[in-house]
């Protein structure tokens, strides 16, 4: 499926340093951009070597200069080397990931770079919406260790209220107060499945229940209200009994039986794939995903063009600046729950985009219901630090959308709106007769986003999925680990669920000015799954040839030598990488030959300051507290934002990890359920106080 809509066609982008065959420049050639040529003429320059290396360049004033360095331009460590193994270490991912008590392992392929780079394209797709409106281009800065750190939200408020820190969870998920098993080895390999908590998940971990009992499995779980399960609060004896049975049931089951009755069962489970898996999947075969000269993929999100109006929907200079920010002016219908959606219209409204958050108390969002800390309860939907995290810069109205009379509130706002951002079940918005197709028919510049696992075309697309069933399907937990050793989670925090909201964001802001030159909107599909095989790239090149990759722990067939050494202290260790022979042989002179014995004697941020010194890469595997209460860079950076919360207090928030020369972010807090839903009709929907008032009593602000 090739994309019809090319908004970066005409546009240039000069690429310095080593960006040439970085994702960014993929991304950036994915939406009809140019790569090439000098600096002069050029509407975009990325780079990796951040702005004090390219501030001579005469790089024009005009273009978007886009710099995605380990540590970022400006600070008192942007000068420190780092390649993905010391930025995932020093941005607090690395010491997440490989078995509790053992050494960590870093995630297959340079995840951290990859991540970088996706959040820097949705800032150079900002910062190219803005420059639509002045003229005037801007410097937007990435750090690959703030965006490293931004992903683990759940080790950030952990530590902030109850001064625990994550860990290394191996095949399960941390999630604050539980670790959830995921990866499961069957008779012929692996699988991932979770059981998940509300209504989403009720039937597909019934569906597991049901089939143990069918083939004769002891199953404590029998009898469960599954609507009643809370993965956060069910006591950890219970889980053990439950995991020992479903680990029991999955080794007698192979790969061909999870993909087939699995499937047809609707349980929430998948085979972790190789590579060679991946080019041989049927579902991306169907939606021409790899349908490229190479056969590697070339699209990160798929474009359908909507209808063309008769002008330009935002005329430059026109926009109303409401708010700071690059996207300021831009209005946002917010139909986004949990991870993917929450992140993206976060990223939007953090970047000056108006939002408005359209909610359900008789579905709330997972990140209302998960008791996390010991600040929250499960009485309340308000005092949840990961919901107040993953919804800053928005405003909350609640709907009972299944109600005729909510029409009155819904369809002003489809009028009012810019862009519509949704990652439901593909399907769930046609039902509920808010498909694209229907949303244009009142608003026909309308830019639609849709973000979801398989996308919203394809055989899986109806298929139930969450963050790790991108991982598995990709390669990615097949290929994070040690190569005696089973797979574990990358990361053990999430990884698609953060990607694709950037990706989201990058797609809207480079539709919005596409509409303003042109007058027309479009439907942004983004399929989780695709994105994580996206950041396989290389290692589907490999399978291509022949090969057949494998888990290779800390090594790097790029990199001379590297590895993660213990230091002074429990659980401590510093991260080394020697991209070439000379950088091995500096790093001997210094240690000697038993580099092992030399870091054991030294703390781990004394033995990276010390080979930093010397020019070498190296950093600490930091957790939580050394990255929000030591580290200088990060501090520098504004990586948190304290906001003053209703039931919370003040606390530090994640910030959006992007920096723009010329536009500032002002996040402000997260929004209590509905509290916004009179001030959003009255305001935006023109409704008079005694339609207001009829309205709630009929239960439509629910």
């Amino acid at each position: 499926m090739t994309s019809p809509v090319t908004p970066l066609q005409g546009h240039r982008v000069a690429v310095l340093g080593d960006m040439a065959d970085r994702p960014l420049a993929r991304y950036l050639a994915s939406l009809g951009a140019e790569l090439g040529g000098s600096v002069a003429g050029a509407s975009f320059v990325i780079d990796d070597l951040g702005l004090e290396s390219t501030r001579d360049l005469g790089i024009p004033d005009s273009a978007v200069h886009v710099s995605v360095t380990p540590f970022g331009s400006g600070g008192p460590r942007s000068h420190w080397k780092g390649g993905e193994l010391v930025a995932s270490a020093v941005g607090g991912a690395l010491r997440l990931t490989g078995e509790p008590g053992e050494k960590p392992v870093k995630e297959a392929g340079d995840a951290c770079t990859f991540h970088a780079d996706m959040v820097a394209a949705a800032g150079a797709m900002a910062a190219h919406f803005a420059r639509g409106d002045t003229g005037a281009g801007q410097h937007v800065d990435v750090s690959i260790q703030q965006v490293a750190m931004s992903r683990n939200i759940n080790g950030v408020l952990v530590w902030q209220f109850d001064r625990r820190k994550l860990d290394r969870a191996g095949g399960c998920i941390a999630y604050g107060r539980a670790k959830v098993r995921v990866i499961w080895r069957l008779a012929d390999g692996w699988c991932f499945h979770a059981l998940m908590t509300g209504r989403l998940g009720a039937p597909a971990n019934k569906g597991l229940s049901d089939w143990m009992d069918e083939c004769g499995f002891p199953n404590p779980m029998q009898g469960v209200d599954w609507l009643a399960y809370n993965r956060s609060t069910l006591p950890a004896e219970t889980r053990a009994q439950w995991e020992a049975a479903m680990a029991d049931f999955f080794r007698s089951r192979t790969k061909a039986e999870i993909a087939s009755e699995g499937r047809r069962r609707g349980i929430n489970a998948c085979v972790v794939n190789e590579p060679a898996d991946v080019l041989a999947d049927q579902h991306l075969a169907a939606r021409g995903f790899l349908d490229t000269p190479d056969g590697l993929p070339a699209r990160f999100a798929s474009i359908r063009p909507g209808p063309v109006a008769s002008a330009p929907a935002i005329p430059t200079g026109k926009r109303p600046k409401a708010r700071s920010g690059p996207l300021s002016g831009v209005k946002v219908l917010d139909f986004a729950w949990a991870l993917v959606g929450s992140i993206t219209t976060k990223t939007l409204g953090d970047l000056g985009a108006e939002i408005v958050k359209i909610e359900t108390r008789s579905r709330p969002d997972l990140a209302r219901l998960d008791v996390q800390v010991s600040a929250s309860s499960a009485t309340s939907l308000d005092d949840k630090p990961w919901f107040a995290h993953l919804n800053t810069s928005k405003r909350s109205l609640t709907l009972d959308l299944k109600k005729p009379e909510a029409r009155a509130i819904l369809d002003p706002l489809i009028d009012w709106a810019d862009v519509v951002v949704e990652n439901f079940s593909p399907g769930t918005m046609a039902k509920l007769g808010l498909d694209y197709d229907s949303l244009i028919r009142r608003n026909p510049a309308l830019v639609m986003v849709s973000g979801s696992v398989f996308g919203q075309t394809g055989p899986l697309a109806q298929e139930w999925g969450v963050d790790g069933t991108g991982g598995a399907l990709s390669g990615r937990t097949y290929l994070t680990g040690y190569p005696d050793r089973d797979p574990v989670i990358p990361g053990a925090v999430p990884y698609g669920d953060v990607i694709v909201p950037f990706v989201m964001a990058g797609h809207v802001a480079a539709a919005l000015e596409h509409r303003r030159r042109t007058g027309q909107g479009c439907h942004i599909d983004a399929s989780m799954y695709e994105i994580c095989v996206q950041q396989m790239r290389d290692y589907l090149s490999l399978a291509k040839r022949g090969e057949r990759p494998q888990r290779s722990g800390n090594a790097d067939a790029r990199v001379f030598w590297q590895d993660v050494l213990p230091c002074a202290g429990d659980d401590r260790w510093v991260a080394i990488s020697c991209p070439t022979a000379q950088d091995h042989a500096a790093l001997l002179a210094i240690t000697g030959p038993d580099v092992a014995a030399w870091t054991a004697a030294r703390s781990d941020h004394e033995a990276a300051e010390t080979l930093q010194a010397a020019g070498l890469a190296a950093g600490a595997l930091q957790d939580c507290e050394d990255l929000m209460e030591r580290d200088p860079q990060i501090a520098t950076r504004g990586a948190l934002v304290t906001l003053d919360h209703p039931l919370l207090g003040p606390f530090g928030h994640v910030a959006t990890p992007i920096r723009f020369s010329r536009d500032q972010l002002q996040p402000f807090r997260a929004p209590g359920m509905g509290e916004h839903s009179h001030e959003i009709a009255r305001e935006l929907c023109g409704l008079a106080e005694d339609e207001i008032a009829r309205l709630d009593a009929m239960g439509v602000f629910r």
